[in-house]
């Protein structure tokens, strides 16, 4: 059985396959920054030798190996606890960029949930005006809603 869907149902149908857009694209600033700080943290990780633990806390003067160097993505040259400090440096804010970002993200997400409930929910009210079972307008495909009029 087809059912007729309303103007006002098609358009809050519309309104919510924008936000659920709106959401992909946020899903992936999300996806982004997990990746960046991923890798911030595989930079760090794989960067990390006994001896730079002297370094970092408590100034000792000891050979780097040029692989932390190399790993921690400060390239070469210069001297190494300068080297060191710097490529740490640049983790760091790394690592807080990509938090950043990703708790931005994650309130805008939070925000656009708010918005897509109360969307929906106006789409539920105004399905069930035009006489659709309160389960059949939770349930609706909000896709096809959306291009019902529009074939």
């Amino acid at each position: 059985m087809r059912r007729e869907v309303p103007p006002r149902a098609r358009a809050l149908a519309s309104e919510l396959a924008v936000l659920f857009r709106s959401d992909q694209e946020i899903v992936k600033r999300l996806s982004d920054a997990q990746r960046r700080l991923a890798c911030a943290n595989d930079r760090l990780w794989s960067g990390l030798h006994p001896d730079a633990l002297g370094l970092v806390y408590d100034d000792a003067r000891v050979a780097v190996p040029e692989r932390m160097i190399d790993a921690l993505g400060s390239g070469c040259g210069g001297e190494a606890h300068a080297e060191l400090v710097r490529a740490l440096q640049q983790v760091h804010w790394a690592i807080h960029s990509a938090f950043v970002d990703y708790q931005s993200a994650c309130e805008d997400r939070r925000r656009l949930a708010i918005d897509v409930g109360e969307v929906g929910q106006r789409l539920t009210e105004a399905l069930i005006a035009e006489g659709w079972s309160r389960d059949a307008a939770r349930h609706a495909d909000v896709r096809a809603l959306a291009a019902a009029g529009t074939r």
